[in-house]
């Protein structure tokens, strides 16, 4: 079964060290995202409609919103992977949302300096750290990886996330984002902005590059991490809140995203405060 090792949750975004044997649907982060191996058989990321194997020797970066997912090729054991969620404004603060954050490759290989760096850090992740060592470490990690994506990629401009124009597609996001929840009609929201079913769906994804119900699933699974981390309350409340029915039909969506029970998640988790 695959559990977490240690999650922390900061300004950065979360920092994470996973046991996984277990798929994910394919999903979608508002963050960047940085994936490490750094114990047993490798895996394959599918990213876009781009298939990567990631191994100790590389690093996987994954950009804002772009679809991807995780199979194991150890259902029995797994392996150990090292993960970032990468806030875009911590990363680049007086940037636009998600521009400061784009990596220049996909897959790219990784350095004796970036190895011992992702090491280092990934073993400071698992031992308690304080805020200030973490958040110095994180930033050189993150820093140099994405320095090294685009070393390794063509030699191309730099561009930067596209942005929603169309005001239908973002009176949509709006509506989703004042009550995401597992029970919202995306048919609904496509009526009040002004769409049809077909025509929705297809401006939507020409516009964020995910279909509603990815997009929809990230929200969901926001607030579902931030209610684990920052409260108390019941894991069957929560799902409650989240428009599932039942407790069950929350673990299931909450394992098919992050890999894991939202138990399991819980228990590991815990919020780094400035």
């Amino acid at each position: 079964m695959s559990r977490a090792l240690a999650v922390f949750h900061g300004r950065f975004g979360r920092a994470t060290v996973y046991q996984l044997n277990r798929p994910f649907n394919m999903h979608a982060h508002r963050e960047g995202h940085l994936i490490f191996h750094v114990g047993g058989t490798p895996a394959r990321i599918d990213v876009c409609d781009d298939q990567w194997l990631l191994t100790e020797d590389s690093i996987v970066a994954i950009n804002p919103w772009e679809p991807h997912n995780f199979l194991p090729t150890d259902v029995d054991n797994g392996a150990i992977f090292f993960v970032l969620y990468v806030n875009a404004e911590w990363f680049a603060p007086d940037a636009a949302r998600t521009q400061g954050l784009r990596f220049g490759k996909t897959c790219f290989k990784r350095t004796v300096a970036l190895d011992k760096h992702i090491r280092r850090t990934a073993a400071l992740v698992c031992g308690a750290p304080s805020l200030s060592s973490l958040d110095g470490e994180l930033r050189q990690l993150i820093d140099g990886c994405h320095e090294e994506s685009w070393q390794a990629a063509e030699p191309v401009e730099q561009m930067p996330a596209a942005s929603v124009t169309d005001f239908r597609v973002r009176k949509s996001i709006r509506l989703m984002s004042e009550s995401p929840g597992a029970e919202l009609e995306l048919d609904l929201i496509a009526r009040e902005s002004g769409l049809s079913r077909p025509h929705f769906y297809r401006l939507f994804r020409t516009q964020t590059g995910v279909t509603p119900h990815l997009y929809l699933n990230t929200l969901i699974m926001e607030q579902a991490l931030d209610a684990l981390v920052a409260t108390e309350a019941p894991i069957a409340d929560i799902g409650f809140d989240l428009g599932f029915s039942s407790q069950s039909g929350f673990t299931r969506f909450f394992a098919a995203n992050v890999g894991m029970a939202p138990t399991e998640y819980r228990r590991a988790a815990k919020v780094l405060r400035p």
